[in-house]
């Protein structure tokens, strides 16, 4: 996981403002800002390697002077942050976010300069350190059990070359990719690291994998067909059990996830008995409530995710991938329709009380 950090500790500090001029009530200058500007094509990882010490000091506010009663501002600071950063005191409280390029905050101000007011004496800057906490902005998040092929299925939709192996836990690290389609439209997509049971309560990747998936528009839950055994001393679970399993890990750590627009895929339709599977699947999903006493009373979630579309696929023969591709499409683009609906009529609203 250390290739990829998503969460870097810095020390920030406001500029010393300058000294007043006391025989002619001169007043010297502010000392400088320290800001936060979100930029694309930045990550903490280059933060951290060009500046090894993370401390980040805005300048010094000018002394006022015959020639200047009034001194000069004090240089400010900017820091260049991934986009998708919030910003959190040393308690853990969020006191800002960074979504946009262009988005700025202030991490620490500047002292004032002395005055008549301050004896002429200039006042230290804010100083206090922040954390910088990461969580990736994509289209389509991926969320499935280690094996169930998202690493596979990123690289047939995307661009992506993620490391891809036959045991647990291959990917150790999140992986963007870009669908790309004939009208030029693009759809990011996130491999995050894979699901455990138990990973709400922290277990294995557990936080560092959840916290990604808050800032996804859509999921795309990939399930492998013929069910998912982690190793010999854990139990095997069916098709069915994962997407309840899954449901429950996402609705423990943060219920609003179980809200997002979601799609299944259901992998590994190249396997014998596949197509068997499927149909008991399929069953099992138009009513899960008659197969819920089957399960342990924890797996069961409160709330069942409903899927827009169930698409079975296969990352080894290519089976379903162009359906899929067209109907993230769809979701997406439906999505943002009524998310410019609703911004219309809160216009409109606003407009009509107005008047």
């Amino acid at each position: 996981y250390s290739n990829f950090i998503d969460n870097l500790r810095v020390y920030v500090r406001g500029g010393t403002g300058g000294m007043g001029y006391p025989n002619l009530g001169g007043e010297g200058g502010r000392g400088g800002d320290v800001w936060f500007v979100a930029r694309e094509r930045t990550t903490l990882k280059s933060i951290r390697e060009k500046y090894p010490h993370k401390r980040f000091v805005a300048g010094t506010g000018a002394n006022s002077s015959v020639k200047a009663l009034k001194g000069e501002k004090g240089k400010d600071r900017e820091v260049h942050v991934p986009l998708g950063i919030s910003v959190l005191d040393d308690d853990g409280k969020q006191i800002g976010e960074l979504n946009a390029a262009g988005e700025r905050f202030l991490a620490a101000r500047g002292g004032l300069g002395g005055s008549l007011a301050t004896n002429f004496l200039p006042c230290k800057g804010q100083r206090r350190t922040v954390h910088l906490d990461l969580k990736l902005i994509a289209d389509v998040g991926l969320v499935g059990f280690p094996n169930a092929g998202k690493s596979s299925l990123l690289s047939k939709l995307s661009h992506a070359k993620p490391e891809i192996a036959n045991y647990p836990f291959t990917t150790i690290q999140p992986e963007l990719g870009k669908i790309m389609y004939a009208d030029y439209k693009q759809i990011s997509v996130a491999d995050l690291p894979g699901l455990i049971e138990g990973a709400h309560a922290n277990k294995g990747m557990g936080h560092k994998f959840l916290k990604h998936v808050e800032r996804t528009k859509q999921l795309l839950l990939v399930v492998d067909i013929s069910g998912f055994q982690l190793s010999i001393k854990t139990q095997f679970r069916t098709a069915f059990e994962t997407i309840l399993l899954l449901t429950k890990e996402l609705e423990l750590y943060k219920e609003e996830l179980v809200t997002k627009p979601a799609i299944l895929a259901i992998n590994k339709m190249d396997l014998p008995c596949a197509k068997d599977n499927l149909d008991e699947l399929m069953t099992q999903l138009e009513n899960p409530q008659d197969f819920l006493h089957l399960l342990e009373e924890e797996m069961i979630p409160a709330n069942t995710l409903e899927f827009r579309e169930v698409i079975p696929i296969s990352t080894y023969t290519g089976e379903g991938i162009e359906e899929l591709k067209t109907c993230l499409r769809k979701s997406i683009d439906e999505q943002a329709e009524q998310v410019n609906e609703e911004y219309r009529k809160k216009k409109l609203l606003l407009l009509q009380t107005s008047k």
